[in-house]
């Protein structure tokens, strides 16, 4: 039984599930989530074959130090947008053994948005070691941080699995 929503731990077991297959590891880079990414993912038994590691990058200082996000990228365009998110994804791709990665950075609240950054707004990203990349920018609205997070779960999850070619 996980303690994550079925539909969340449906889509972790079909990526523990893919990699395993494929002998392909993940690893995260989370803000707003605090690390439920790759909680929901070792919340699978067998995740280990499967997940490399996860960064919880959540000030920009640990964000420029683990994953190399480069400080005039945080001063230019802030932590929560789609130049951080794709930095923060690169760097957890190239600091890990993994395959895939996925990175996420927004604003969960209920406070700290603003007019051109509002609750809810989550830049996400996704690199394989192939080439693949992808980013969402998702505009969840100020639906309460722990849906805003489920949320960005969902969605990461989503990302990994297309990123990797899964079906």
């Amino acid at each position: 039984m996980s303690i994550f929503p079925n539909d969340i731990e449906d889509l972790a077991k079909k990526l523990i599930a893919h990699g395993t297959a494929r002998g392909e590891m993940v690893a995260t880079a989370e803000s707003c989530t605090g690390g439920l990414i790759a909680g929901s993912l070792t919340d699978i038994a067998g995740s280990s074959a499967v997940v490399d590691r996860g960064f919880v990058t959540y000030t920009n200082e640990a964000k420029a130090d683990l994953l190399g996000v480069q400080v005039k990228t945080l001063e230019t365009f802030g932590a929560v947008s789609k130049e951080t998110a794709l930095q923060m994804a690169q760097g957890a791709l190239f600091r890990s053994r993994a395959s895939h990665s996925v990175a996420v950075t927004g604003i969960a609240g209920p406070g700290g948005g603003s007019d051109t950054k509002p609750v809810g707004l989550v830049h996400l990203a996704a690199m394989s070691r192939n080439g693949a990349i992808l980013h969402r920018e998702m505009r969840y609205g100020d639906i309460g941080r722990d849906q805003v997070r489920l949320a960005t779960v969902r969605t990461a999850l989503e990302m990994l699995l297309d990123v990797s070619g899964a079906e």
